[in-house]
């Protein structure tokens, strides 16, 4: 049986080995892309679990956000991808972000903030076709 290799981990071990295996792990986020709009949602998803970690148990690390935010909002063709991908999943990311910064789970910069409410009104209008 496995249970011979099993290992008890903190709430905040678990939280940080899924953070990197998963949602900020180059492997994962690259095939779930690869594999289209399914995939971007996916990834927004992991992102959302990662916020209901935060309110469930406080037990998410700033740089778990930090570290996706650069993933995924920072780079520019990384953005680019994820929008063109799936814009209603980049939507939805970019929502995630600004609420974990609202309820106090992510401390990140002013200007960081303001670029993550241009992108919120950028593909809000691009879903609207404005």
């Amino acid at each position: 049986t496995t249970t011979a290799n099993a290992q008890v981990r903190s709430l905040a071990e678990t939280v940080r080995l899924d953070a990197r295996t998963k949602l900020l792990n180059p492997k994962f986020y690259e095939g779930m892309l690869n594999s289209g709009y399914e995939g971007a949602r996916e990834i927004t998803k992991r992102l959302k679990n990662t916020m209901g970690w935060s309110a469930t148990s406080g037990e998410v690390d700033n740089f778990i956000y930090e570290d996706a935010n650069d993933v995924f909002i920072k780079d520019e063709a990384m953005r680019q991808r994820m929008l063109d991908t799936n814009p209603n999943a980049f939507r939805d990311m970019v929502t995630t972000f600004l609420e974990a910064n609202g309820r106090g789970y992510w401390d990140t910069s002013d200007e960081n903030l303001e670029l993550l409410q241009e992108l919120y009104q950028e593909v809000e209008d691009r879903i609207e076709g404005v």
